[in-house]
């Protein structure tokens, strides 16, 4: 796979530094391939959006599914996992999640994380949706994500991992034979480095998190516009399944004019023993699934919305008063904190919820090493395609799927290196181009790009809804290339202009997928096709980008994940 050429309009790199990998993202998934090459004795740098701890991780409530109970075991967790992912999870990758899991959460702890435990000292494990066991570990009630970020944050500082705060970063860097030689990137003002840069490195791991942000209401932080995957596309790499964006059934509703980052009502208050029920307080999830308010989220979103339908209702409720007071402070302390900032009270009240924009179960993909198909590029966490999740992701697979796959991605980087010095093998980034190949974004376009796929791409879709998108996302494209093609303008560059490009690309790829894809599956609902098609769409939607900008799309011949290129022994590559 070449590099389309396509690049973001930004000035050429003021300054350099040298690595041996390069590591984009600070979450779970980030920070643990970092520590994992710093180990191994390889030179590594942490470029980061924002702070440290500012991805997602820390936004993480529920916590870290793993086989670790009496009873349980990965062959169960396999099955749940397969379930929810309605029949796209690609077995193996699940296999290696479910068995390898349960050390690497041990590993976890090694390094500093403290999880909840009984009187006894064992791991206080609970449930969520979608799991028929007691498999969720958890730190401080409901603030796994914090806890995690904090102990690999201080890991990666005592380990004197270098790190660069504050940096977005642009585009991957390739040789004249297409290998990855680095990435550059623009340091907002802070550190060490301003400006445009570059980091030079024969490894880039993409650990950028998720795209929440393509929408007008998510549980993403602001950081989450899709960058990863935007760039991977840019560099030439194929991303897949990212129709199956998962819109979580408990999230706060503060109004049907609501944008931004909304607070997430955590699964495992359901797992609790929270009931959803409308405004006359009926369950109306009772009967629709065995699990009832414990079904898969797919299922929970689509019960909660067709409630909402029915009675011409802006939102359902979550009511879990029987918690009592001790319980929500010390169990949902975050959870509590954040519905009494918004003036309710869930010790006395329901607390009114609807979905929104949650988690992406597509984005790059990788094989069972984290390559992408471009030599060099890894991907890991929510940026990448894995084949874990499916067509819908189980609860709290996540972060485990960024501790699992980020170890493997590390043990490959380190295996190559060894083999690359003894080939002698250092990629030199071939020059910056002198013009610009991809035109920018006005900032405003952002608000744009949400308002179109908040509604024509959001929880219920059509062909009628998608084809409205496609066209108005088009033309915004369109307008900025012919702008760039006729006299050579574009939008001033800037962090704004290039997360708005970022934005526009990935909704772009997102809508193509759904418009394929004429089922219903997972997370992917299709008012004009209802049902679940396998014999036609039992398979993976692959995109790329073309050097003229137009996309590629494909289907995979089967629902077996498709590799991302032969596999030779690191030396023949």
């Amino acid at each position: 796979m070449t590099s389309t050429g396509i690049r973001l309009h930004a000035p050429a790199p003021g300054w350099s530094i040298d690595a041996d990998v390069v590591v984009v993202g600070s979450g779970v998934a980030g920070l643990t391939a970092a520590l994992r090459c710093e180990a191994a004795g390889l030179t590594t740098v942490v470029v980061t959006k924002a702070l440290l701890d500012d991805g997602s991780t820390r936004w993480a409530q529920g916590g870290v599914a793993a086989a670790l109970g009496e009873g349980d075991t990965p062959e169960q967790h396999l099955d749940d996992t397969l379930v929810a992912g309605a029949g796209l999870c690609d077995e193996d990758a699940v296999r290696i999640l479910v068995t390898e899991g349960p050390d690497a959460v041990r590993r976890l702890i090694s390094t500093g994380a403290h999880f909840d435990t009984d009187a006894d000292g064992d791991i206080d494990l609970t449930r969520e949706g979608g799991h028929h066991r007691r498999r969720i570990a958890h730190a401080g009630g409901d603030a796994t994500g914090a806890e995690i970020s904090r102990a690999l944050v201080e890991a990666a500082r005592a380990r004197g991992v270098r790190m660069i705060e504050n940096a977005l970063v642009l585009d991957l860097l390739t040789d004249a034979e297409g290998r990855t030689a680095g990435v550059t990137l623009h340091v907002m003002g802070e550190g060490q480095h301003d400006g445009v840069g570059a980091v030079h490195a024969p490894a880039v791991v993409l650990a950028t998190g998720g795209m929440g942000q393509v929408f007008s209401a998510t549980t993403n932080p602001p950081v989450s516009t899709g960058d990863g995957v935007a760039l991977a596309l840019r560099a030439g790499a194929e991303v897949s399944d990212l129709e199956f964006v998962q819109f979580h059934p408990t999230v706060l509703f503060l109004g049907p004019d609501a944008e931004g980052q909304q607070p997430l009502v955590s699964e495992a208050v359901r797992g609790e023993g929270a009931h959803l029920v409308d405004a006359d307080g009926v369950r109306f999830m009772v009967g629709q699934h065995e699990l009832a308010e414990l079904a898969p989220r797919d299922i929970v979103a689509k019960g909660i919305l067709r409630r909402m339908q029915q009675q011409d209702a802006e939102h359902m409720f979550l009511d879990a008063r029987h918690f009592g007071t001790d319980m929500w402070e010390h169990r949902f302390p975050t959870i509590l904190a954040a519905c009494r900032a918004h003036g309710i009270d869930p010790v006395t009240e329901p607390i009114p919820i609807a979905p929104a924009a949650h988690h992406a179960s597509g984005g790059v993909r990788t094989d069972a090493r984290g390559r992408t198909t471009v030599r060099g590029l890894y991907a890991c966490g929510e940026v990448a395609c894995t084949g874990v999740h499916g067509a819908n992701r189980l609860a709290s697979n996540s972060l485990l799927e960024g501790l699992v796959y980020a170890e493997r991605i590390a043990a490959d980087i380190v295996e190559r290196h060894a083999a690359d010095r003894l080939h002698a093998r250092v990629p030199v980034p071939v020059p910056h181009p002198e013009k610009p190949a991809h035109p920018l974004q006005a900032a405003e376009a952002r608000f744009a790009i949400q308002r179109i796929m908040t509604e024509g791409a959001g929880v219920l879709r059509s062909d009628e809804s998608l084809t409205k998108a496609a066209e108005q996302l088009q033309r915004l494209h369109t307008e900025a290339r012919d702008a760039l093609d006729e006299n050579g303008k574009t939008a001033e560059p800037g962090v704004d202009t290039w997360e708005a490009t970022n934005l526009l690309c990935v909704a772009r790829v997102l809508v193509e997928a759904a418009r394929r894809r004429e089922e219903t599956r997972g997370c992917h609902w299709r008012e004009d096709h209802a049902d679940r098609d396998d014999a036609h769409w039992r398979r993976h939607i692959v995109v790329r980008l073309n050097p003229d900008r137009s996309l590629a799309v494909r289907t995979s011949d089967t629902a077996d994940f498709p590799p991302t290129r032969p596999h030779q022994p690191p030396q023949e590559q």
